[in-house]
C-alpha cells in the first residue's frame, strides 16, 4: 500500500571549511544540514551536503545525505534520506529518496521519495512512500 505524508520543515545549512584549499577555486562547496520536521512526519535530521557552482550563472549541482530520526504518521524509528540536485540557468530539479534498507525501528521495509518545495521562505515537503513490513 502507498501512504502519503505532508507538512514543513525548518533547515539549518552551515557551510563547512573545504579539506583542500583548491575546493574554494574550483567552487566547490560543503556543508552541514540540520533540521526539523513537523506535520505527518516530526523529528530531526542531520546530513552532509556536496556543492558545485558552474561558470554560468544560476547553473549548479549537488548532493547529500541525511539520517532522519522520528515519528512517520504514528511509526516511530530512523531512515536515510538521499538527494540529488541540479540548476540550469535558475530551473531546479530534484530528486530526493529513501536509501535502500535504511529504515529502522517502525519504519523498517521504508522506501519513498520526497519532494521539496520553497514558497514565501517557508520550506514543505510532501512525501510518497510503502512499509513493506506495514500491517
Amino acid at each position: 500500500m502507498t501512504y502519503h505524508a505532508a507538512g514543513t520543515f525548518e533547515v539549518k545549512i552551515i557551510p563547512q571549511k573545504p579539506d583542500n584549499p583548491q575546493e574554494e577555486s574550483a567552487k566547490l562547496g560543503r556543508m552541514s544540514i540540520d533540521k526539523k520536521f513537523e506535520g505527518d512526519l516530526t523529528g530531526t535530521s542531520a546530513g552532509e551536503m556536496l556543492s558545485v557552482m558552474s561558470e554560468r550563472e544560476g547553473s549548479a549541482g549537488y548532493v547529500a545525505i541525511e539520517r532522519v530520526s522520528g515519528t512517520l504518521q504514528g511509526r516511530s524509528g530512523t531512515f536515510a534520506l538521499q538527494h540529488f540536485g541540479s540548476m540550469t540557468r535558475g530551473v531546479p530539479q530534484l530528486n530526493v529518496s529513501v536509501v535502500p534498507d535504511s529504515g529502522t525501528g517502525q519504519l523498517t521495509g521504508l522506501a519513498g521519495t520526497m519532494t521539496i518545495k520553497i514558497a514565501d521562505k517557508k520550506h514543505f515537503y510532501d512525501f510518497t512512500y510503502t512499509l513493506a513490513d506495514a500491517q
